[in-house]
């Protein structure tokens, strides 16, 4: 197939996508497609940008303020005339955070009649809203920590959830926009920073425990993967800097609980109508409750990220992984229901 792979785009996860987008592209290549790789704000790259790509890695702090400014990509429809994308038969999507995650691209992407990898713009809006999909997962019976939307005030916080507590977006991703409040102190600090993060608030009960994760592709649960951060949460640093987590694969854990974090996964894709692939991210306290913390419709895709290590660990590795992402996608083509 020709494919191109969208990237980039203009959130504070933009330097994620663009590693995503670099390495996604050299695997579909490795499984012997025809690749056109993205930027959605500057365009198709050249050879030499991919490879700098592929070279930069992410950095220790998120791209913000200066680094995003003047930053556009609202051209992106135009995009599919370019010369360079003539008869690309898919758009394998790379994108993390803003439009790129939360429906916007892939609506556009719906008008302008082109077939793409992953959730559609119903699929990703659920999953990117936190407050929406853990209603949605309340109701489908998936257990979540209880919550509060802000804004709040720190007793009214402090009543209903406890502290420590858990302060982050609504829409946020990659673990930006995410603070743990120890006791009321940290808790007010807390709620004045989020009042300029221009997104809904989400308090949420805090169970601390041992992290899980289990990916999703098609129709099948990968291997549950146990993510031990070097920090008190697993934010930022810890997700991108090597040597900053411990990320097992497949984690060692009783199979009981193994089957059951995997059939929650399938229950969590299925209830936010997400497809093609997620990746879902769970809490296991000290008692044994198990509690789902949220939906990633459009996961990191390096190789080392932690959807490509849960396939790994069951003998898929990355190019056949993207090469079967972007058949799925294929398949609903072929079907005449992209």
């Amino acid at each position: 197939m020709k494919i191109a792979v969208l990237m980039g785009g203009t959130s504070d996860e933009r330097e994620v996508s663009l590693s995503s987008g670099a390495q996604i592209a050299r695997a579909l290549r490795e499984a012997k497609h025809d690749v056109v790789a993205v930027d959605t704000v500057h365009g198709v790259l050249t050879a030499d940008a991919e490879r700098g790509l592929l070279d930069e890695g992410v950095r220790a702090a998120p791209p913000g303020g200066a680094d995003l400014a003047g930053l556009d990509e609202s051209h992106t429809v135009a995009l599919t005339r370019d010369p360079n994308l003539a008869s690309v038969d898919l758009y394998f999507l790379a994108l993390h955070g803003g439009s790129g995650e939360d429906g916007t691209i892939q609506a556009l992407l719906d008008v302008a009649g082109v077939a793409y990898t992953g959730s559609d713009r119903l699929g990703c809006s659920l999953a990117m809203d936190k407050e929406v999909s853990k209603r949605l997962l309340r109701d489908a019976g998936v257990p979540t920590p209880d919550w509060l939307v802000g804004p709040r005030d720190v007793d009214e916080v402090e009543s209903a959830l406890g502290v420590p507590v858990i302060v982050k977006a609504a829409g946020g991703g990659s673990s930006l926009r995410l603070l743990l409040a120890h006791d009321r102190a940290e808790l007010s600090a807390a709620i004045e920073e989020s009042a300029g993060w221009n997104d809904l608030v989400l308090f949420e009960r805090y169970h601390p425990g041992r992290e899980f994760t289990v990916g999703v592709v098609g129709d099948e649960a990968f291997p549950v993967g146990e993510i031990v951060p070097d920090h008190e949460i697993f934010d930022y640093e810890c997700k991108y800097q090597p040597g900053k987590a411990q990320e097992i694969f497949p984690a060692d854990i009783p199979d009981e609980l193994a089957e059951r974090l995997r059939a929650l996964a399938l229950d969590v894709h299925r209830a936010l109508r997400l497809r093609d692939l997620s990746r879902v991210d769970f809490m296991v306290d000290g008692s044994g409750g198990i509690w789902c913390l949220e939906a990633n419709a459009l996961p990191g895709m390096t190789a080392t990220s932690l959807l490509p290590k849960g396939a790994q660990a069951v003998g898929v590795s990355f190019p056949e992984l993207c090469d079967r992402v972007a058949r799925l996608a294929w398949e609903r083509v072929q079907r005449r229901s992209f």
